[in-house]
């Protein structure tokens, strides 16, 4: 870091006591951090990257304006507008674009450190960058500068009326403003531009998968997808054209025109926008854009039918959980099974024309004759991991070998004390459910402070895997005590995978029968696929 000609001894209101804290000249001019004190780093939080314009929340941000004064990055509370995912409570502002970076103290100009950049999960409608769930200590001990970044969510990120005031995919586009912030400044941090590594878990595996697929600038090298791609069905399921003017008429005003809708939405306060999203039960998801003159396009064509070019000589870790839904079936009332469950999830992705002999073929592979109840909730949890999340994972394994990138796939089926989603929802039956492994790579407030012998040991196992392949591109570059286990990366004729669990294992070809049936179903019905342009 660049911080010999302008550190500043600040006095600590707490202890009384000393503290120098780390002062960084960046491009945008000069930031103040804090000496971390649960480790050797510094923080460095809510930091703007980009400013939402106040004429249109809705629409694409602004560039943030370089620092006239030392900006104090003390404060990561900032949270964009949602009706947020632990106390159910609509919070945030629009001011709200900001990343907090985190620096272990060895990092200097003469010692450049990798970056990892971390895109937060929450469906594309919650979610933070913050330290309540993004705890970084567990990260940074291995040696790699981290950097969390908040972008827009729900109405404010994914309106998408193909105009150039709102073209869409707005959330997206944060993210890409992020990302080239960090690539401009991270050097001034100790960080080297050369090794940025974009990661995230659920929605923010899609939306690092979206930064692979886009025609955008190359702003990374490697790439982590945790429990989701762009070919996930619930990512393109779409929102409600009409979702302006319905909002707008929820809160007062009758218009059959989009654009008097979302003018009078951009001068609501947006905990009133969110409110009104929310009990209209109305959704926000990416969406593809269309050509529009002097505006910068995103999503170019739907995921299904897009190559991955950016995928040549990038390395890529890509994997999923061995029970993903289980957060949704484990405590699941006996009187909350639909009939329609099969057809439902598949009209995600098809268009099938009222046939139903192609969703009986589904639920007779799962199921059988059997009814949908609460006695086969295995089976349909079954059914949904792979649907959801499981085979969209296997079906874009094969596009990035294809398209010139080395992959290493993983299964995570560790339960321990600090599975995320078991823990949160106290879940005790075995397996890992969706999202899990982010209480072994974070320090989250939700989870138990004092951590067991077998837990540590396991969260030293993964972030030692993940930062190895931060810095090295490959997990395993040397086996150990820690990791005795070469993980070795898919090819053309095997599936490799590493099963991460209290043991690592070495295996082929997970969920063989489930995925060899998704493999020829969707072959069979791809002239179905919503979006599939016939090539």
């Amino acid at each position: 870091m660049k911080v010999v000609l302008f550190n500043l001894v600040l006095v600590s209101a707490v202890c009384g006591s000393p503290r120098l804290d780390p002062l960084v000249s960046t491009k945008k001019g000069l930031i103040r951090g804090l000496q971390a004190s649960d480790g050797d780093y510094s923080m460095f939080l809510g930091i703007p990257y980009a400013r939402v314009n106040e004429s249109n929340p809705f629409g694409p941000s602004v560039p943030y304006p370089d620092f006239e004064e030392v900006f104090e990055a003390y404060d990561d509370s900032a949270i964009c507008p949602q009706i947020e995912l632990f106390k159910n409570e609509n919070v945030g502002s629009l001011d709200c674009l900001h990343l907090n970076i985190y620096v272990p103290n060895k990092a200097t100009t003469r010692n450049r450190l990798p970056v990892l950049v971390w895109i937060h999960s929450g469906d594309f409608r919650v979610g933070f960058a913050g330290r309540f769930i993004h705890g970084p200590k567990f990260l940074v001990r291995k040696d790699i500068i981290l950097v969390i970044i908040n972008y827009r969510l729900g109405p404010y990120g994914f309106m998408c009326l193909n105009t150039p005031d709102i073209p869409g995919n707005q959330g997206l586009k944060d993210q890409l403003s992020a990302l080239r912030w960090v690539k401009e400044n991270i050097d001034a941090f100790g960080g080297d531009v050369n090794k940025i590594t974009i990661s995230g878990a659920s929605a923010g595996a899609v939306s690092v998968d979206f930064h692979l697929l886009s025609g955008q600038e190359k702003l990374f090298d490697k790439v982590i997808m945790q429990s989701g791609t762009t070919l996930c069905p619930w990512v393109m399921s779409g929102a409600d054209e009409n979702g302006p003017m319905k909002i707008a008429e929820h809160l007062g005003l009758k218009t059959e025109n989009d654009a008097d809708a979302v003018n009078f939405l951009s001068t609501v306060e947006p905990k009133l926008v969110i409110a009104a999203a929310a009990e209209l039960s109305l959704t926000f998801r990416p969406c593809v854009e269309k050509d529009l003159d002097g505006v910068e396009k995103f999503v170019a064509e739907h995921p299904i039918n897009s190559q991955i070019p950016k995928a040549k000589n990038i390395k890529i870790l890509a994997g999923y959980n061995n029970r993903e839904m289980l957060y949704d079936y484990a405590n699941k009332s006996p009187d909350s099974y639909g009939n329609d469950l099969f057809n439902q999830n598949l009209e995600k992705v098809f268009d099938f024309h009222e046939d139903r002999d192609t969703e009986k073929l589904v639920r007779q592979f799962y199921i059988g004759d059997e009814n949908i109840s609460e006695d086969v909730k295995w089976k349909l949890m079954d059914f949904e991991s792979d649907f959801s999340f499981n085979y969209p994972t296997h079906r874009n394994l094969q596009k990035y070998l294809e398209n010139g990138g080395t992959v290493y796939h993983y299964i995570f089926s560790y339960s321990g004390g600090r599975n995320y989603n078991k823990i949160r929802l106290n879940i005790t039956e075995d397996g890992a459910a969706h999202v899990d492994e982010t209480g072994y790579l974070f320090d989250v407030s939700i989870l138990p402070e004092s951590i067991s012998e077998e837990d540590q040991l396991f969260i030293d196992r993964i972030t030692t895997l993940w930062t190895n392949f931060v810095k090295y591109g490959d997990p395993t570059p040397t086996t150990s005590e820690l990791l005795p286990v070469k993980w070795t990366p898919i090819d053309k004729n095997v599936l490799n995978y590493l099963n991460i669990d209290t043991e690592l294992t070495m295996k082929r070809r997970p969920f063989h029968d489930r995925m060899a049936f998704w493999d020829l179903f969707f072959k069979m019905n791809k002239q179905f696929m919503n979006g599939y342009n016939g090539e």
